[in-house]
């Protein structure tokens, strides 16, 4: 691409051609230092459209599974780019004393710009892939974003499909059901161990038991003397008074002594998260998607599990305020940029997504067991 190409031929007296000569030189010398901003918008643009890309992808992967379409992640694994810059000047002239004769300059000056990206795409697959989106997310994984800063309350109601007997809408973590499901105890128990991270009467850690390491929780002092902490343990069936409780993957009941979570798979959080999106109703009249029912027939609304969590609009022309937005099957499918609890969760899903393809080293604190126990 060039950029520029100048040529100029101009008539003056005597020698102030020279002046503009000198001028024109300083100013292509000038433009010789193009390589770091080159990099710095360069680079710049490339990261932005490769994040925007990214939860694009996501956020269509959303939509396609709420339309018992297959999805499709095709990973950007590698991107390069090569700069040129180039430049050139010449310069001819005559100059003559006799005022009856014209003297003449002709300059000339090139300035040429290539870039030339490499774009290497992957589309995700194969049994080790497979095997890592099927496979539960590990209490690891839990652990690791709990300790991270993010609420227990979102990672509960994203991660987990079971607690202590308590559903978590299970069956959402597959197809559409088309029956209504039971998430309501699950939800409030979820919202109480939230308050009871913000005020610092729960901490989550690992403690030392025979050989081994084993996730607990522990309850600070003052716990059990509040309303939350009795409704907690009415809940999920825990014995009030007690110091310790285990975290473990058994759930099926109400156990006195531990939590128990059922862990979902990530393909399990992307068909949960794929209720939040809002069908448009030419669609649903249409049959193309399954439609969820309540015991009288009424469609069960699933704004009443995730709307505080994800909520993925749809529009029939492209929206002016969104964060993400894409258009599928007719419609445009977006997130409200102005929605930050659904941005909050969409972050999670990009954090959990990038999680699974790797090994999580144990982050959380580690307890200390009284004597005996």
């Amino acid at each position: 691409m060039k950029l520029a190409g100048v040529r100029v031929f101009s008539s003056v007296s005597g020698r102030a051609w020279v002046v503009w000569l000198v001028g024109f030189s300083i100013f292509l010398g000038g433009c010789t230092q193009v390589g770091p901003k080159l990099v710095q918008a360069g680079r710049n643009d490339y990261n932005k459209v490769l994040a925007r890309s990214d939860q694009e992808e996501q956020l269509l992967n959303l939509v396609r599974l709420r339309y018992a379409d297959n999805p499709l992640i095709l990973d950007v694994s590698s991107v390069s780019t090569s700069f040129e810059w180039s430049q050139n000047l010449s310069a001819a002239g005559r100059a003559f004393d006799s005022a009856e004769l014209d003297s003449g300059v002709g300059v000339s000056g090139d300035l040429v710009y290539r870039e030339k990206p490499t774009v290497t795409y992957t589309p995700l697959g194969g049994a080790d892939f497979v095997r890592n989106v099927m496979t539960p997310v590990p209490l690891d994984s839990f652990f690791l974003l709990g300790n991270s800063g993010w609420s227990i309350e979102r990672l509960l109601r994203v991660m987990v499909n079971r607690m202590n007997g308590l559903s978590n809408a299970r069956r959402a973590s597959g197809p559409t059901p088309f029956e209504a499901p039971d998430y309501q105890d699950f939800k409030r128990a979820a919202k109480l161990f939230r308050a009871f991270q913000l005020s610092g009467l729960t901490t989550a850690g690992y403690a030392k038991r025979g050989g081994d390491e084993i996730p607990m929780v522990r309850f600070e002092p003052g716990f059990w003397e509040t309303a939350e902490a009795k409704e907690l343990a009415e809940l999920i069936g825990l014995r009030p008074g007690q110091r310790f409780a285990t975290l473990d993957t058994f759930s099926r009941r109400r156990r006195p002594d531990a939590v128990g979570l059922e862990m979902r798979s990530l393909s399990g959080i992307m068909f949960f998260l794929s209720h939040a999106v809002e069908v448009p109703k030419d669609d649903l009249e249409a049959g193309r998607v399954a439609i969820t029912r309540q015991k009288d027939g009424r469609p069960f609304d699933w704004s009443d599990v995730l709307g505080d969590l994800l909520v993925i609009k749809s529009s029939s022309e492209k929206p002016a305020n969104a964060a993400w937005a894409m258009p599928y099957r007719g419609s445009w499918f977006y997130i409200d940029d102005s929605d930050i609890q659904s941005k909050y969760t969409f972050m999670l899903l990009t954090q959990l997504t990038a999680i699974q393809a790797g090994e999580i080293q144990r982050t959380a604190p580690v307890l200390t067991l009284p004597v005996g126990g």
